[in-house]
């Protein structure tokens, strides 16, 4: 039987001969991302901004200006509408009340229930969530927290791991990936929770762990042919881990396929953001991280050099004074 392969063998796709191209698109992608979140923001959620949600379900297509007019009446402060996977569904989002804790917030979001379906027959409300500002604050800083210590710890693991050159493209790259997740939320609106922060570190996972395949493999041929150009070497490189990295991601997309399509609308942004995150994952790790290596200076060289420091200090200790022995 015939194995099924999506790359066929001895496939040579000069990835370097395009890094110029590559390298513009990345900017120009990266300054967009960037444009996109400070001139739209993003939307954020609950989680992040605190105060009440109320996410209602209508049997027909429903204006939301009727809906803001009916919510309006309530006395319960001024309300935010946004419809939300289709028309027919809208996240309702209200001021917490200054007093009475929990026990008012409950109270308010059953005295809008009551006037909804009093105004709008059929419709039916399936989450409501309540976050304090003082809670919502932290949790912004967490986030942003954690996100920027793991790109990081990423980059600083891949520096001594291989060479500097090593651990600034995997920062270039990680971030690349961030941004382009942050601009796809500023652009499609979707809402930002603690959901997708999750997805954003996943990414970065996923994102590391293809890029040091890579890695691996550049190291293991710049010891293996000292002598090639170190474009050459580059495209072997990539091109001999390029069955692995399609295959990678093509079963990654058909899983997040299926929970984008059964998952329901809660898991709805988690899910975009992740099958963004493969892309631009994939993308950063064959067409930037890789190439950039060559604009950093990189040569088979400076690995034959601190393979060579780190076999003298390995001798050295070998050949030291023994235990117990004087020097």
């Amino acid at each position: 039987m015939k194995l099924l392969k999506l790359v066929p063998d001895n496939t040579n796709i000069g990835f370097v001969a395009m890094r110029k191209w590559a390298f513009a698109l990345t900017a120009l992608l990266t300054v967009l991302a960037l444009g996109a979140t400070a001139y739209k923001g993003l939307n954020m959620g609950v989680d992040f901004v605190g105060g009440l949600m109320i996410e209602a379900k209508f049997p027909q297509n429903v204006e939301t200006d009727k809906v803001r007019a009916t919510i309006g009446s309530l006395g319960v402060g001024e309300s935010s509408l946004q419809q939300f996977g289709d028309p027919k569904t809208v996240q309702i989002r209200l001021p917490l009340p200054e007093q009475g804790g929990a026990g008012a917030a409950n109270a308010v979001v059953e005295k809008t229930r009551k006037a909804m379906t009093a105004q709008f027959p059929g419709v039916t409300f399936s989450r409501y969530d309540t976050v304090s500002g003082k809670v919502s604050g932290e949790l912004i800083q967490n986030g942003v927290l954690a996100v920027v210590l793991a790109i990081l710890g990423i980059a600083v693991f891949s520096w001594f791991r291989y060479e500097w050159q090593f651990g600034v493209s995997t920062f270039v790259a990680i971030v690349h990936d961030v941004l382009m997740t942050l601009g796809f939320f500023a652009v499609t609106q979707l809402e930002f929770d603690l959901n997708i922060v999750a997805a954003v570190l996943t990414i970065v996972g996923y994102s590391i762990n293809d890029k040091m395949v890579i890695d691996d493999r550049i190291r293991e041929n710049m010891r293996k042919y000292r002598k090639m150009d170190m474009k050459a070497l580059i495209d072997l490189s990539v091109n001999e881990t390029l069955p692995r990295t399609v295959m990678t991601s093509v079963t990654i997309m058909l899983a997040l396929g299926a929970l984008l399509l059964f998952g329901g609308h809660v898991l709805r942004g988690f899910t975009a953001a992740m099958m963004l995150g493969i892309i631009v994952g994939t993308y950063s790790s064959v067409y930037v991280s890789s190439s950039l290596l060559i604009s950093l200076g990189l040569t088979p060289m400076s690995s034959e050099k601190k393979a060579s420091k780190a076999n003298i200090a390995a001798q050295a200790e070998r050949v030291g004074p023994r235990d117990g022995a004087q020097p």
